[in-house]
């Protein structure tokens, strides 16, 4: 298929494809319409955006409900969902906040920021032992570039191609998608960019010669060397595609950071918290970055709350705002993310997480061995992929038949989104239940059967 949207399909399935129009012409009532006409009128229209699909009324668990009173398994989740939607203990600690301390003022700190910053440093590996809290992941990535230039007074960065870290213009600079980047004008400078770790669409097509041999590692360190000034690699260790490298790929990064002097700058907003089996991913890595960067989930699908954590001898911009956000230690914020850690642990949903994914990837692959539509199945933990290919020798992306999977999907009660234009990424909660999780592989081999057959 060419699509003239297909370079903005990158992170999720955009809002101006005939596909979405006809699925509202099928599935919305009057009250609806009226509601997304509302919502149009008054929000500034943007892709992925407003217009909007549809409109919720509700949510718990594994669950989204629409005004019309149909309910979804949410595989999507924004990314936040670990605990679940409407956690009870999440909710319980928030209103338990806001009757004892709501706010914290500019210059005072409180008992639960700090028992936060606690914890997630307890939890963190290596060195990790400084916080900053921030409003939301993309400001938290701001810090780290901010502080990545302090600590080593330099500020070129080297990043992913296709990567996302958010939507502000510092975010967008050290992110590779066309659909934030495109016309935006002049971004940050020294923002280098080299090829993703996919072994599935390598550029070196390590594929032919028996797997890996990390040339994407060799090349990255590479621009290191050619720069020899590089404050920075920011990378997600797992693209949230996903793609899934190697152990050796991120081992090799790192070794090739401490040898030209570069940070290592790990963002893990979408998935840290459990999403891969992990508490924070860079452990499947065995790798300790020098910042991480953290998110999303943190505030238990609920609030927005985001944190950077650094090595101990980075406090090094006493004398600078890295950034003086006015809820940065909120006590409402911070004792949502500390109920949703307790909740992780007390429930064991990193060994859950791992098993289930476990579990739903062979699933996956046993979809895969009878639908040709699908090329290639991946994931890690409850982070999941399916990749949609015209043809399983050029690996055309299916594009037009990943959207209509996607709408077929959801009108059978499976919401998930398609990123790159034909990857079905499947985010369930870390809550999800063995029979919810088979009810919704059961949709999506519907779906794609509907698509095998035409």
């Amino acid at each position: 298929m060419n699509d003239e949207l297909e370079h903005l399909r990158s992170e999720g399935d955009i809002n101006l494809s005939p596909e979405r129009d006809a699925w509202q012409a099928a599935h919305l009532d009057q009250a609806t319409r009226d509601l997304l006409e509302e919502d149009a009128e008054v929000f500034l229209h943007q892709s992925l955006s407003t217009p909007c699909l549809n409109a919720l009324r509700a949510c718990h668990g594994s669950t989204v409900e629409d005004l019309q009173g149909r309910r979804y398994l949410d595989f999507h989740g924004n990314w936040l969902h670990q605990v679940g939607f409407a956690n009870g203990d999440v909710i319980e600690a928030i209103k338990e906040q806001l009757d004892e301390l709501s706010f914290c003022t500019r210059r005072y700190t409180n008992r639960v920021a700090v028992a936060l910053a606690k914890k997630l440093t307890g939890l963190a590996p290596g060195k990790l032992n400084k916080v900053l809290f921030a409003p939301g992941g993309t400001s938290a990535i701001g810090m780290a570039l901010k502080l990545a230039r302090a600590a080593t007074g330099r500020y070129k960065t080297v990043s992913m191609w296709d990567a996302f870290h958010g939507a502000s213009l510092d975010a967008i600079s050290v992110g590779g998608e066309a659909i934030f980047r495109q016309d935006a004008g002049p971004l940050l400078p020294g923002g280098e960019h080299v090829p993703p770790p996919d072994d599935y669409r390598c550029l070196w097509d390590c594929h032919q010669r028996g797997g890996c041999d990390l040339k994407c590692a060799r090349y990255l360190e590479m621009v290191l060397e050619k720069e020899g000034d590089v404050a920075a690699v920011i990378a997600e260790p797992v693209r949230s595609v996903p793609y899934v490298p190697t152990k050796a790929y991120w081992q090799s990064v790192r070794e090739a950071c401490d040898r030209h002097g570069t940070l290592l700058i790990f963002d893990e907003i979408p998935h840290a918290l459990g999403r891969t089996g992990y508490m924070f991913t860079c452990e499947y890595f065995e790798v300790v970055p020098d910042i991480l960067v953290i998110g999303k989930g943190l505030g238990g699908g609920i609030l927005p709350l985001a944190a950077m954590i650094a090595r101990e001898d980075l406090d090094v911009a006493a004398d600078k705002a890295l950034g003086h956000y006015t809820h940065e230690k909120n006590p409402v914020l911070c004792a949502a993310a500390l109920a949703t850690i307790g909740y992780i642990e007390d429930h064991d949903l990193l060994r859950r997480s791992r098993e289930l994914g476990a579990y739903a990837l062979e699933r996956l692959h046993e979809l895969k061995a009878r639908h040709a539509l699908i090329g290639d199945v991946r994931g890690i933990g409850l982070m999941l992929g399916v990749e949609l290919v015209r043809d399983l020798q050029t690996k055309e992306r299916a594009v037009l038949a990943a959207e209509r999977v996607m709408y077929s999907a959801l009108s059978q009660g499976l919401s998930f989104k398609v990123t790159m234009g034909n990857v079905l990424t499947l985010v369930p909660p870390l809550t999800i239940s063995r029979e919810e999780l088979d009810t919704a592989l059961d949709i999506l081999d519907r779906a794609i059967g509907e698509q095998d057959l035409r």
